[in-house]
């Protein structure tokens, strides 16, 4: 924060100023990319460790494995910007890719099977496991084409799928019958000509007109914005429905292309409920907003039904839903039954209403009207059924930040199984386990089970519970132990008595178990080594303090390899803004103190390998009743940022005087501020944030007033218009491709040219071809040199300020 100065007080000025910059200085000449210490670069080229897939009959897992980044020339690979998504036209899907680089089979019972590669393809998809679990699908990028593979888990051997080119442009392509005799593939129909041509001149201008509709939409990136970018899409999101026999390899044409969101066969393989986007498009929200017809095809690709005919979805209110049927799914328990959601408050929460939504059910040969199930008080969010036919049907209230689960057989009135705060994590019971190889949750008897994180006071303990639908009591089966972190990943048996774990502790790499609960012993399937050994000195701890207004915080402490005890080290504070409503779920835990120490990407933690302190995730509750949390951001934001200092100060591990803070997204927003409303810190790295609120006017975050609600919140908010208070160095680091709503890359040039009017210290970083998220080798390479020269130059080798002006 600059402390204001009288215009005859040249003196304060110049102390006030830092490191003082050429008034014009031109751009780098070196434009090369930096690269970080070589223990930095070689923790991020090592792989990060595999995945972990169960099978359906619980007899095998599948090892995903990943690269570690792909190369910068991947990325700059031609994209096509369309209706809210990233295309690659030369392979007709996601211009990322996931960078799956192959698939290891590993047996429970002992024994390595086949490792499934694809030579020469950029990158594997997982499709997954047939149903009976004998096959596994997966796709395979290549350069010009997504390839379909199939894989025989008995033999190992894998080929690929001829006469199918997948289509991946707004989905995944492909998805198993429930017989596992066939797949269901969105294909790039084989007939396609030509990719549109952009005109050589404009045909006339781009015009949008509205006629009074309340249309209050996000700020949304890579929008369509011409009469071209309109074909581009309708062209390269057209498929193809085929049904490939997973024998014989045959590929059968299923209707004709269309524009092809989803399409889900049903149980009974009998139907295939589609969903097809229809023009007129937008140019104002993504494709999943454009008119949209919900069908129902037969088997053959012949049209049963449509159930729905949606208009565009420009107009849905903030916070509220389309009017008509949404959510669509299959019924897993029934041969072939469509359910659905229907607003009964026109999609409005500001309508009072005794129930906002009915469940509706359709069953085959869909004559008729459809039959209602229930009706919900609060907003339908999800359903799901339990293997015997029980319904449970998740709603959720935006007023009072609840959330509730019923228990409901379609006859008897519904039971109450949850209902907690949304924001109270030590209340959440997790969620239902599905059986393998199914929609439909494992019902054994009269129970069934729930996996969740376990937050508690102590911190996440993850844990699996059997839960009576008689009495609706719970019985905890397996909790992970209080001195390391053990998720379960899969119940191997109906009793829940052999059960697949992940388990970690600091010192011990995430690997795989079976364990047998009953027994107490367990047996190790994965043995991966510590893809960042020199992380291993690493010391870590969650510690505890407190707000003057007495809101409970907590962090996660690192202190560097070889730290000595009682030595004040510089620290940079990486932390990410939330918002609460009830200060007690505020001061909630979160996290584990037992989690091992993975790096990945542009990791802040990378740091402590050139001995820095890291202050992670100090949190940052931002408290108000209803909408108003925001009300006191700035205040709230900066005792938050205090407490947290003063308390690495108090235990001897920081200098006041060398302490750094820094963020992504909203955090990089929390950092600009901070700089802008305190002197806490010497420096700050702000990456792909979103500085100007005036340009997200329909709400952020959490806040859902507008900014004509609220202008003088929006504007307080808004580190852009404290720029002229900035007086600590800031870099600022942005993808030139950023695609996350709201944060456009205009929001850190306007901030850098605010800051440099000013005489703030200040560099600016773009990254070329990166999203919100850095992926290239190089690009996470240079960001973390970035960092560090940084921290360096302005934390590290910083002089002690002038007495008054720290802290405050």
């Amino acid at each position: 924060m600059r402390l204001p100065c009288s215009s005859i007080a040249f003196s304060c000025a110049l102390v006030l100023a830092g490191p003082v910059l050429a008034q014009d200085a031109p751009p780098s000449t070196d434009l090369r990319y930096k690269v970080p210490p070589a223990d930095i670069v070689r923790i991020l080229d090592a792989p990060p460790i595999p995945q972990a897939l169960t099978s359906p009959k619980g007899d095998l897992i599948v090892l995903v494995e990943r690269s570690s980044m792909p190369p910068i020339t991947e990325l700059a690979q031609p994209m096509l910007r369309l209706a809210g998504i990233r295309v690659n036209p030369a392979t007709n899907g996601p211009h990322r890719t996931r960078g799956i680089t192959g698939f290891t089979v590993k047996r429970l019972a002992g024994g390595q099977g086949a490792t499934f590669t694809v030579p020469g393809a950029m990158s594997l998809g997982a499709i997954g496991f047939s149903p009976n679990g004998a096959l596994f699908a997966f796709t395979a990028v290549q350069n010009d084409r997504i390839e379909l593979w199939l894989a025989d888990l008995a033999t190992g051997k894998a080929d690929v799928v001829k006469g199918v080119r997948v289509n991946g442009v707004l989905s995944d392509g492909c998805s198993w019958f429930d017989d596992s005799r066939a797949l269901l593939c969105a294909a790039v129909p084989a007939a396609r000509g030509a990719a549109p041509v952009a005109p050589l001149a404009p045909l006339g201008p781009n015009v949008q007109e509205t006629s009074g509709t309340s249309s209050p939409v996000p700020t949304y990136q890579d929008l369509l914005t011409s009469a071209h970018d309109e074909a581009l899409f309708t062209y390269y999101a057209t498929a193809q429905l085929v049904r490939v026999d997973a024998t014989t390899r045959a590929v059968i044409a299923l209707g004709a292309p269309a524009v092809i969101a989803d399409a889900t066969p049903s149980p009974d393989g009998a139907f295939i409920l589609v969903q097809r986007i229809r023009q007129p498009y937008s140019r104002i929200v993504t494709w999943d907003d454009f008119p949209t017809s919900y069908d129902l095809w037969t088997r053959d690709g012949a049209l049963a039904r449509t159930l729905v005919d949606r208009p565009m979805a420009d107009t849905v209110p903030i916070n509220g839903v389309v009017t008509g049927p949404r959510s669509f799914r299959w019924n897993p328990t029934a041969p072939a039954t469509v359910v659905w959601a229907e607003a009964l408050d026109k999609g409005d929460l500001k309508v009072t209403v005794p129930q906002r939504d009915k469940v509706v059910a359709l069953a085959a040969p869909f004559a008729g009207q459809p039959a209602e199930l229930l009706r919900t008080e609060f907003r339908f969010t999800t359903i799901n059924w339990t293997e015997r036919g029980l319904m449970l049907v998740n709603e959720s209230d935006r007023r009072s930040r609840r959330v509730r689960t019923w228990l409901a057989d379609g006859k008897a009135a519904p039971r109450l199984v949850v209902d907690r705060g949304t924001e109270d994590s030590y209340a959440d019971p997790g969620q239902p386990l599905r059986r393998r190889g199914s929609d439909a949750i494992q019902q054994v008897g009269d129970d069934i089970y729930y996996t969740g994180m376990g937050a508690s006071p102590e911190g996440d303990r993850p844990f699996l519970d059997r839960l009576s639908l008689t009495t609706l009591q719970k019985t905890r089966v397996f909790h992970s132990a209080p001195n390391s972190y053990e998720q379960v990943v899969a119940v191997l048996d109906d009793r829940a008595q052999r059960l697949l774990i992940r388990r970690e502790t600091v010192t011990d790499v995430p690997n795989y178990f079976v364990r047998d609960v009953a027994a107490a012993t367990q047996v190790a399937l994965t043995a991966f080594a510590d893809p960042a050994p020199q992380m291993r000195n690493v010391t870590k701890r969650v510690i505890s303090y407190e707000r003057p207004d007495g809101v409970k915080l907590t962090a996660t402490l690192y202190l560097p390899p070889g730290y000595t005890a009682g030595t004040r080290v510089p620290m940079l504070m990486w932390a990410y803004p939330q918002e609460f409503t009830d200060r007690r779920f505020a001061s909630q835990v979160s996290g584990s103190p037992h989690r091992f120490t993975t790096v990945s990407g542009a990791s802040h933690l990378l740091l402590l390998t050139q001995g820095y302190a890291i202050l992670d995730d100090p949190t940052m509750p931002i408290v108000g009743p209803g909408e108003t949390a925001n009300d006191t951001y700035v205040e709230q934001l900066v005792a938050s940022a205090r407490a947290a200092v003063d308390t690495v100060v108090s235990m001897g591990v920081a200098d006041p005087d060398r302490i750094g803070v820094g963020g992504h997204s909203y955090g990089a927003f929390m950092t600009a501020n901070l700089l802008s409303h305190s002197d806490l810190f010497r420096a700050g790295i702000a990456r792909s944030g979103a500085y100007n609120r005036t340009l997200t006017p329909f709400g952020f975050q959490s806040e859902t007033r507008t900014y004509w609600e609220v202008p003088e919140i929006y504007a307080r908010m808004s580190p852009f218009m404290h720029a002229h208070k900035v007086n600590e160095p800031i870099l600022l680091t942005h993808g030139e491709a950023d695609n996350n709503t709201g944060t456009f890359p205009i929001q850190s040039e306007r901030y850098y040219k605010a800051l440099k009017g000013h005489g703030a210290t200040v560099r600016y970083v773009t990254l070329p071809h990166e999203a919100h998220g850095y992926a290239a080798r190089e690009s996470v390479l240079h960001t973390v040199a970035e960092m560090l020269d940084w921290m360096n130059l302005h934390v590290k080798s910083a002089k002690p300020r002038t007495t008054g002006t720290a802290g405050m």
